[in-house]
């Protein structure tokens, strides 16, 4: 076997090594949760929702659901924004500034909507299941801290 050929070899058994490696992490590696995955799961699972209070849930979140992408869309935008201002000042002035108010406010408004989301979910709970939600509340927001 010539060199050449050695090195395209060893350059293909290292590549299929990495894709070999990647898909058995991913396998056997726990998958990081995202945000609300609990509390969700408590509401949809843990909570034994009567049929009102499904559909009830159902129509809260499909409206949420649009509200949240808006916002998501305006706060891609004002980080666009302070992308540009970055790129055209080369440092925090006026500029980059007012961007990073922007961005701060499109934040706080994605955060307000969020929690009247959740309060808005809690209002269709008996009060047997507020317990159980506020504790999923509480572990949404400090998970991973302490």
């Amino acid at each position: 076997m010539t060199s050449t050929k050695r090195v395209v070899l060893c350059v293909v058994l290292a590549f299929v090594a990495a894709i070999g490696g990647v898909f058995v992490g991913r396998a056997l590696l726990p998958h990081p949760k995202q945000p609300g995955t609990a509390l969700h799961e408590v509401l949809h699972h843990k909570l034994a929702l009567d049929a009102d209070q499904q559909a009830k849930l159902k129509v809260l979140e499909d409206r949420f659901a649009v509200q949240r992408r808006a916002l998501e869309l305006e706060l891609r935008a004002t980080n666009a924004r302070l992308a540009e201002a970055i790129e055209a000042e080369h440092g925090n002035g006026p500029r980059v500034t007012a961007a990073v108010d922007q961005s701060h406010a499109a934040m706080g408004e994605l955060q307000k909507a969020t929690l009247a989301h959740i309060f808005a979910m809690r209002q269709l709970l008996r009060t047997d299941q507020t317990s159980q939600f506020d504790d999923a509340v509480v572990k949404a927001l400090t998970d991973g801290q302490g």
